[in-house]
């Protein structure tokens, strides 16, 4: 089926400045709170969010197989789950309609006010239930990066590495959209030369930049999905946010991996980009030495995808500070491979789980995607605009992460996913005394 909503000529009836990250050829899907209180399903385009449920109640959607109910949902599982033929179908309506050429939404002001919202009119919501979530580990840099600080760097790889996509799985309850607030993990660490471990709020609060993709229902239980097939269950992709406290981790990390250092939260953007949107910006992955074994060797595409990263640090009083700049083509090992892996056991993949790349590192030090590489565990502070230092995340820190692709003068985006780091939970106290 062609893709024409991704004709780099195309251009909308809606105002979209010069380095919109959605312009039409975007076209996200996402779930939104509206001014009247009702959530529903939506798109955007620049500035303006498009409720597809109302879209579709006025006939916008006339000939694609859709339930009616399938946009008047508060997350994007049933959606995802009717598979690649329906998005496509649904993301070249949706061009149509927005088409500069189209006055049939255009010229209908009554339709427009029902259908179209301003930012400030929304409140963005997690656009999927997560019901399982799994985190891996495959950016080469990074595992490099943390093998040499912390164990030989002559042997900074563990042996599994280079010959599986290391992963683990993580928490869906604590993953939250931006905007939300993390408030600092309590937990057991054991100090530098200590016998015995502490309690008490984490000292070495970390971001991990990643991205994460979304599945469709994949697969019956038993049944591994091929890797020249992988992409087909992939829905799109989000900006993620893997919170991290080093302390606690290295604690409990040994023998079954991380715990409470990773599982108090976790942060996605919250427009999902999907992976036809993102189609024109393929370029070549890592070269894999050695040779993947043939369940992870794909014979049709191997390619990653160009996506430029960026970090901001903002203090609670000060300007933010942009403080690494990475790109999701870094990544040893491709999505496609991490599906295939994830399901030759048999795993059953379903509809909205949601996997992390692990953290996004490339080969100069401004590319590392951790204050842990960064800073190199603290021994070079970064410096703020306003001359203050840091070696990890502090109370009233905000971290911002943006995404974007450019190409023949298309730039397709994620927007953003920004989190504040607050003090450790206070419970309320009861005043109601018996």
């Amino acid at each position: 089926m062609s893709q024409n909503a991704n004709d780099p000529q195309r251009k909308s009836w809606i105002k979209v400045t010069e380095n919109s990250d959605f312009p039409i050829q975007n076209i996200p899907f996402g779930v939104f709170l509206t001014r009247d209180d009702v959530i529903t399903i939506g798109t955007r385009i620049g500035d303006t969010a498009i409720d597809l449920g109302a879209l579709h109640q006025l006939g916008y959607f006339d000939g694609i197989p859709l339930t009616d109910d399938i946009f008047l949902q508060d997350t994007l599982n049933d959606f995802i789950s009717d598979g690649k033929k329906t998005w496509r179908l649904v993301r070249n309506r949706i061009a149509e309609i927005f088409d500069a050429k189209n006055p049939k939404l255009r010229d209908n002001e009554d339709h427009c006010r029902i259908v179209l919202f301003d930012l400030d009119e929304i409140e963005m919501q997690l656009p999927v239930q997560i019901g399982d979530y799994t985190d891996f580990y495959s950016s080469k840099e990074h595992a490099t990066n943390v093998g040499s600080m912390f164990r030989d760097p002559e042997h900074a790889l563990l042996p599994n590495w280079l010959h599986i996509p290391v992963g683990y799985h993580g928490r869906s309850s604590s993953i939250v959209p931006s905007g939300i607030p993390i408030h600092r993990p309590m937990g057991q660490t054991r100090p530098a030369g200590a016998e015995e471990p502490i309690f008490g709020p984490s000292k070495l609060v970390d971001f991990e930049l990643e991205m994460a993709f979304i599945t469709t229902d994949a697969n019956q239980l038993g049944e591994p999905i091929p890797v020249d097939e992988a992409e087909d269950y992939i829905f799109g992709m989000v900006l993620f946010n893997d919170w991290s406290a080093r302390d606690i981790q290295k604690w409990e990390y040994v023998p079954l991996g991380p715990f409470l250092a990773k599982n108090f939260a976790s942060a996605v953007s919250p427009w999902i980009v999907t992976l036809d949107a993102l189609e024109p910006f393929r370029t070549e992955s890592p070269t894999q030495d050695p040779e993947p074994l043939p369940y992870l060797k794909a014979k049709k595409n191997n390619k990653s995808f160009d996506i430029n990263l960026e970090v901001e640090l903002k203090p609670a009083h000060s300007e933010a500070t942009t403080i690494a700049k990475s790109n999701f083509k870094y990544m040893y090992w491709t999505m496609a491979q991490q599906l295939a892996h994830h399901t030759i056991n048999g795993c059953k993949v379903n509809s909205g789980d949601m996997m992390g790349s692990g953290t996004i590192s490339g080969p100069s030090p401004e590319s590392y995607g951790s204050m842990l590489e960064l800073t190199w565990n603290g021994q070079k502070p970064i410096k703020m605009k306003d001359g203050a230092e840091r070696k990890f995340i502090q109370d009233g820190d905000t971290v911002t992460f943006k995404g974007y692709c450019t190409k023949n003068g298309v730039r397709i985006g994620f927007g953003e996913v920004s989190n504040t780091l607050l003090p450790p939970f206070q419970p309320k106290k009861n005043n109601n005394h018996k």
